[in-house]
Parts: structure tokens; C-alpha cells; sequence
């Protein structure tokens, strides 16, 4: 900062000011701090600037994610930066890869950081054990899936009501053989959605105990080999729910490599990229992560500049987009 005061010709607090966008600075010598600035180099440290600030704050937040790749979080990512930036706050994201262990480290590497507060998808059966209870009182805002062990706010997707739309979908449709492939079981969000389908099935009068149900896949390949074997036993079904977009994309592959993608249904939980240009088009229950994303943000914001309203659950639904898939009816 004292080299970009001598360069400009002004006093160190002068630099201070418009760095800090703070007023009582000509427009002349704005821009001649801001040249200098430039031509050095000079980024503004804003850590180092917390600490002299009353309210401490770094104006940054922590994002921690299952996976930044995926692009169910992409959006969540990308809807929360629109919102934080416009109050200049920077959104750091981190990916979790659900594993506990990698939870509870980055939590801790965001802490040491000094973030203003944080927007995390719990991983671990118990998030009391994640954030050190000497860091309580900072703001955090949970996504996608419900915290265990403490009270916060929460932004997550209607994933029983949704997994029930799918299923009702289909049997309107006219099928009552009905496969399940799911995410893994130790997941809130992929067992919320198994119950709302099983559960809507039993009241339709599906009989529950022969719904083929194949759980655990994590990724396009493992999803892709269960569509396979499903669609390939004695007994095929003659529609597929899949309840995560990596799901979906192994079901599409293992129809298309068995030419059943007009003969077998296909709802997908999530929407995607390109889902209306397949052939058929993908029927799905769409989330809305620009929604989680914005609404994380104004809730985060919220706390970090004081609001003491009791934690809530906030509850976003989701909206069953018709497109071709969903809508094949079963072999007579």
C-alpha cells in the first residue's frame, strides 16, 4: 500500500479509502490510486483488513459441496455467487465427495480461514461433531439434506413428495412394474426419496415386496450394469425410476445399449443439460438449485448481519417436467 501511495503521489490512508470504496476521495485521485494500484499489482488484503474493521468480517463465505462436478451443485454454486457478489462477498466451494472425513477437514480449513459463514451439505450422521463447538456461532446455512446433532436453517428439496410424483406419473401412465435405482443408502436425500416412491406405490396398490430395488450406485457405471441386469432378468420391469442425475445417465446408456429406450419408461430425479434433446426427451423431477442456491445465500446473509429468528427448514418443491421418456406406455 506505500508503494501505491508513492506512485500516486498521496498519503497511505488516501489508498485505504478507495481501496475500500470508502467516500471522501476526489474522483481524480480515485483514479489515480486505482492506476497505481494496477500498474503494481496491488490487491486489496482483505484478511489483514478484518482485523482492523469492527465487525471482523473477511467478506468471504465457504460452499462445501458432495461434488463441485456435478451439476446439481454447479448450480447451487453458481446461484450463490450471483447473490454474494452483488454485496461483494466471495464464495469459496470445496468438494466433499461425501465422505465424513473430508467433511470435518475442510470445515476446519474454512474456520482457518476466517470465512464469515458457511453453507454445507452435512456428509456425517451428526454434524455436532463436524463444526468444534468453540466455532457454534458462526452463521451456516444446510443444503440439500438436514443437519443432525444441532439446529440451523436449512434449504432442502421436497425428496419424499418428489420420489412419490414419479411414481404416481408412471402408474397413471399404466405400469405397476416398477424399478427403483437409487443413490447410496447412507445419503438423507436418497432414502427420502425411496420412501415418497415405495410409499406412494403401497397406496396405489402396488404390491412393495416385488418392486425391484437396486441402491448404492454412485456414479453412470454402476447405475448403467443394475439398469442391465434389471432389464435383462426373467422378470424386466417395464419403467425405471433413477433418483440422482448420474443414475439417470446409466440408465439412458443401459436402454439405448439394449434398444428399450421407446419400449421401457424412464423418470429421472434431477434435470439436465440437454434432457429435451434426447431421443425421446427425459422425463423428470426437476429440483430447482438456482432456487436452494439464492435462497442459501439471503439466509446466510441474513445471519451474518444479525438475524436471531429460531432456525427454520425451508422447503423447495420440486415440478415434474413431462418430455417423452416417462410417458411410454407398457407393452399390451
Amino acid at each position: 500500500m506505500r508503494h501505491v501511495a508513492a506512485l500516486a503521489g498521496v498519503g497511505v490512508k488516501t489508498v485505504s479509502r478507495v481501496m475500500n470504496e470508502e467516500p471522501g476521495v476526489s474522483e481524480s485521485t480515485r483514479e489515480k490510486v486505482l492506476l497505481a494500484s494496477k500498474q503494481l499489482n496491488y490487491e486489496l488484503d482483505v484478511t489483514a483488513g478484518s482485523l482492523r474493521r469492527s465487525s471482523r468480517r473477511t467478506q468471504t463465505v465457504g460452499l462445501l459441496l458432495p461434488s463441485v462436478s456435478n451439476p446439481f451443485s454447479a448450480e447451487i454454486h453458481r446461484a450463490m455467487e450471483d447473490a454474494l457478489n452483488l454485496k461483494g462477498v466471495a464464495v469459496f466451494a470445496a468438494s466433499l465427495d461425501d465422505e465424513p472425513e473430508r467433511e470435518e477437514a475442510m470445515v476446519r480449513a474454512f474456520l482457518g480461514r476466517r470465512v464469515d459463514g458457511m453453507v454445507l451439505t452435512p456428509i456425517a450422521s451428526n454434524q455436532a461433531h463436524v463444526i468444534p463447538e468453540h466455532s457454534r456461532d458462526l452463521p451456516v446455512v444446510f443444503i440439500d439434506r438436514e443437519p443432525a446433532g444441532l439446529t440451523a436453517d436449512a434449504v432442502v428439496t421436497d425428496n419424499a413428495v418428489g420420489g412419490a410424483k414419479a411414481a404416481r406419473h408412471l402408474f397413471d401412465v399404466g405400469h405397476r412394474k416398477i424399478a427403483y435405482l437409487g443413490d447410496r443408502t447412507d445419503i438423507q436425500t436418497a432414502r427420502e426419496r425411496r420412501r415418497g416412491f415405495i410409499d406412494a406405490l403401497g397406496e396405489l396398490g402396488v404390491s412393495t415386496a416385488s418392486v425391484p430395488v437396486r441402491e448404492n450406485l454412485h456414479d453412470v457405471e454402476s447405475a448403467r450394469l443394475a439398469a442391465v441386469e434389471i432389464l435383462t432378468s426373467d422378470d424386466p420391469p417395464t419403467a425405471l425410476f433413477s433418483s440422482q442425475n448420474l443414475v439417470t445417465f446409466g440408465c439412458m446408456r443401459a436402454l439405448r445399449e439394449l434398444g428399450l429406450s421407446h419400449t421401457v419408461a424412464l423418470v429421472g430425479f434431477d434435470d439436465f443439460t440437454l434432457s429435451d434433446m434426447m431421443d425421446p426427451g427425459v422425463t423428470v423431477i426437476a429440483q430447482h438449485p438456482e432456487k436452494i442456491g439464492a435462497l442459501a445465500a439471503e439466509r446466510l446473509m441474513a445471519r451474518i448481519e444479525g438475524d436471531i429468528q429460531p432456525p427454520k427448514t425451508y422447503i423447495i418443491e420440486t415440478t415434474l417436467i413431462i418430455r417423452g421418456s416417462g410417458e411410454i406406455r407398457p407393452a399390451s
